[in-house]
């Protein structure tokens, strides 16, 4: 297979041909691949157009060690027909037909010449096949996640513990939840321990700090992003339990608590204060790192899917100044009657 982020180094015999300066009729009568030591096709045996790692290729021609390529399965990987059937367990020929699915035409990629899938299309056509097969790749059709939705993080982690590069196709075949329900876990985790390594060595990226942690970097392109939002979110955490205490003492909410952060998108920061108190100025306040606070309308969903910004007006006040004003600037902000 070609593994995820590799398919601009897939080579054909004719590049390598190219590469040595020869036509390829004769680089094919010498076969210098067959050579001991020459890297291995990418690609399935038996298949009739071989393909290569450039990056493997070009260590071998300078007589340097041959780099391995990454062995922990991805959603990105690319496989070809061979290996699409042997992932949901059907004979070769059968691809044939199941490639006219329309969602897998659309997924369809070629590279080298060579018809290729990326694995979470695979997966995601398995589980929606008729019959009794889905369950080999993945939960049940039609069926709940099993693991209660409270114990999905503790039975995640445990996975994560005993094998770091899991996937979140493997999450799902061993606990039976939503592929979904699975990525989403797998990214807050690794997001979470990417930050914790980062807060014990502050000189790490968070791409060194998920090679520490044993996270394959083609896994952890969301957790990486993620894990510096997490770090901003803890960074503010103290000023928004201040604010919290504030609006307290201002009689607007009936505890202290410090607001609940939230990473939509994975990338940014927010954070919503709902004012429980029966003469609050507003039902909620919303916290975004990118534009201060604002006013909400609603106390149960503040923030809206994805973190929108909406327009001022209808109960929308942006309020004071900068991204962290002072508390009593706030509260100061809260008591100005909207004009």
């Amino acid at each position: 297979m070609i593994r995820a982020g590799r398919q601009h180094l897939v080579r054909t015999l004719a590049d390598l041909a190219a590469q040595q300066g020869v036509g390829i009729d004769h680089y094919t009568r010498l076969k210098p691949y067959d050579v001991p030591g020459f890297p291995a096709p990418v690609n399935s045996q038996r298949s009739r157009t071989r393909l290569y790692d450039g990056e493997q290729v070009d260590a071998y021609l300078l007589g340097k060690p041959v780099p391995p390529l990454p062995e922990a399965d991805d959603d990105d990987d690319l496989l070809d027909r061979r290996e699409c059937a042997a992932l949901i367990g059907v004979a070769p020929d059968s691809w044939k037909t199941y490639k006219k699915d329309p969602a897998l035409i659309e997924a369809r990629i070629e590279a080298g010449g060579v018809e290729h899938w990326p694995r979470r299309a695979v997966l995601h056509f398995q589980a929606g096949r008729p019959g009794n097969a889905a369950p080999r790749t993945g939960r049940p059709r039609n069926t709940g996640d099993q693991v209660p939705r409270d114990q999905v993080s503790t039975r995640v982690a445990e996975l994560l513990d005993a094998d770091p590069a899991i996937s979140a196709a493997i999450v799902t075949a061993r606990l039976g939840v939503h592929r979904n329900t699975a990525q989403d876990a797998l990214t807050r985790l690794r997001a979470d321990r990417i930050a914790d390594r980062m807060t014990d060595d502050p000189d790490l990226t968070p791409a060194q700090a998920a090679a520490q942690l044993g996270y394959p970097a083609g896994q952890v392109r969301r957790a990486t992003a993620r894990a510096g939002a997490v770090l901003r979110a803890r960074e503010v955490g103290p000023y928004l339990a201040d604010v919290a205490a504030a609006l307290h003492r201002a009689g607007w909410t009936t505890t202290e608590a410090a607001p609940d952060v939230q990473h939509p998108a994975d990338d940014h920061v927010v954070a919503a204060l709902v004012l429980d108190a029966e003469h609050a100025p507003a039902p909620a306040l919303v916290w975004d790192e990118r534009h201060g606070w604002r006013t909400a309308t609603s106390r149960r969903h503040p923030i809206a899917r994805g973190a929108v910004l909406p327009p001022e007006g209808d109960g929308v006040r942006y309020l004071a100044t900068g991204t962290t004003p002072p508390p009593t600037a706030l509260v100061a902000a809260l008591t100005t009657p909207d004009e």
